[in-house]
């Protein structure tokens, strides 16, 4: 497993705001889409091109096109959901598949309740979205379901990363695929509730509200 920590003025920011529990509802959602597309700038440094030959206005040219089978964009159910906007603006040509996982708060485990993903993965590309990576276990399920799949290999863009979940990932993942975990940061520890600390509290609530 990789991690990359996203290190920009902008990204510090506006991780800043996130955080500020002023912050409302509508000013958070705008401010988590335009983080998510600063992320996946870097989440697709190693997106799969192939070379293509275009005529231009003036000549005939090389470029670079993204390479098939397209990338598969999963965001994790709900607050996931908030993130989605931010990554197809950078990949539109990408596929989108949904996972609905929640965690249980007295077991902490991962339960799944919803999914739309092919069931052929092999050989793709697939970009994970959830904004809290706390103690791994939603985000590890999700990884498994993936890889089980055949998907080539998986990118996990988190807002905030606790080390206890980035050890947890790493234990169970192991070298099982490629797995790179992108972040604006990580942040000090879980507290007695298994929340991100100091986090920006619950990340669905303050994106949509509690229902």
């Amino acid at each position: 497993m990789r991690l990359h920590v996203a290190d920009h003025p902008l990204i510090a920011h506006k991780l800043t705001v996130l955080r500020d529990e002023r912050t409302e509802s509508p000013t958070f959602r705008l401010l988590v889409d335009e983080l998510v597309t600063l992320l996946a700038y870097e989440a697709t440094r190693e997106v799969q091109t192939e070379q293509v030959e275009i005529t231009t206005p003036v000549a005939r040219t090389t470029g670079t096109h993204l390479a098939a089978p397209r990338p598969l964009v999963v965001p994790i159910l709900r607050a996931g959901l908030g993130m989605l906007d931010g990554m197809t603006r950078l990949l539109p040509t990408a596929e989108v598949g949904f996972l609905g996982m929640q965690r249980d708060e007295r077991t902490l485990e991962a339960i799944t309740y919803a999914n739309r993903l092919p069931e052929d993965l092999s050989g793709r590309q697939v970009f994970v979205l959830d904004p809290m990576l706390a103690t791994g276990n939603t985000l590890i399920a999700a990884i498994e379901y993936l890889l089980a799949r055949g998907a080539r290999d998986v990118t996990a863009i988190c807002l905030l990363v606790a080390p206890e979940g980035l050890r947890t990932v790493e234990q169970a993942v192991g070298t099982r695929g490629e797995v790179k975990i992108v972040t604006a940061a990580v942040d000090e520890r879980l507290d007695e509730n298994a929340y991100i600390v100091p986090g920006l509290g619950d990340a669905g609530d303050r994106l949509y509200g509690v229902v």
